[in-house]
Formats: C-alpha cells, sequence, structure tokens
C-alpha cells in the first residue's frame, strides 16, 4: 500500500484515538490493510474519511447513519467533490432542522434557564398537569412549536 499510515499516524493527524480507530474499523467505516506482521496500515484518504466521522458525530449524526453515507462513496476509487456533495445532500435537510431547532433553544432558553422569572404564563417549558404526555416523550412545547412554525412556513426568530 502506498503512503499508508499506521494507526499510531493516524490517530496523531486525525486527533482521534487509536482505540477508536479499530472500533471505526470493527464498524466498517474504516479500512486498513494488514502487513506482513498483521500490523494495520491505512491509505491516507482514511484521513478524510475519520474527518467525516468525528464531524458528523458531533451534530449528533448515528454512526449507523455515518456508515450507510460512507457506504455510498465508491470503494473502488478514491470519493471525489462530487461524490462527497452527493452524500451532503441526503442529510442536508435533516441539518437544516437541527440548525433551527438548536438555534430556537438557544434563543429560548437564553432568557428561561435560572432567569428566576416566575412567569409560568409566558414559560416556554411550562407543562401543568403534563397535559403534553399524550403527543410523546421530551420537551413537546419546544418541539410542537418548532414544528408548527415550519408547518406554517415561519423563519424563526
Amino acid at each position: 500500500m502506498h503512503e499508508s499510515l499506521t494507526i499510531g499516524q493516524l490517530s496523531d493527524r486525525s486527533g482521534v484515538a487509536p482505540s477508536a480507530l479499530r472500533y471505526y474499523e470493527r464498524l466498517g467505516l474504516i479500512r486498513a490493510e494488514r502487513t506482513g506482521g498483521n500490523q494495520r496500515r491505512y491509505a491516507r484518504v482514511e484521513l478524510r474519511r475519520v474527518a467525516f466521522i468525528r464531524i458528523s458525530q458531533q451534530v449528533g449524526i448515528s454512526l449507523e447513519e455515518i456508515r450507510a453515507a460512507l457506504d455510498s462513496l465508491p470503494a473502488s476509487r478514491t470519493p471525489t467533490a462530487s461524490d462527497w456533495a452527493r452524500l451532503s445532500t441526503t442529510w442536508r435537510e435533516r441539518l437544516n432542522e437541527r440548525i433551527r431547532l438548536m438555534t430556537k433553544l438557544r434563543d429560548d432558553l437564553d432568557s428561561c434557564i435560572g432567569c428566576g422569572c416566575l412567569s409560568l404564563q409566558r414559560c416556554t417549558l411550562y407543562n401543568p398537569g403534563d397535559t403534553l404526555a399524550g403527543e410523546g416523550p421530551g420537551a413537546r412545547l419546544m418541539l410542537s412549536r418548532a414544528g408548527d412554525e415550519a408547518e406554517a412556513g415561519v423563519t424563526p426568530s
């Protein structure tokens, strides 16, 4: 394998612990070849895959979804910019929704958590008598309002 990296070199270059790299390999997220002495050797293109994995995880994408995305890349050649662009379009809507929800959470919670306002009539988190339990788990007021805005075509502030 030309210009290959040891697991230590890949770890140093990517900032990912060797144990995590071995785990990624076990899951089929990255690939290594073995030397005659059974040592792992990674092609340099694996650096891009590891960077993609790290960034995807940081925005909340599961390893299963990451594997499915990486499996869509060509195995016979180094992925091109258009290959990566095609992959990213499959997540664009979902990432935009996540950004919108995070922005709403940031904006709503800036004035809420620890403010001591005691204004339960205006509080975006107040749910007297747990009346929203039937709508499902989680922060239904935040989620349903975000969903209502999206359905109405409202751009959150």
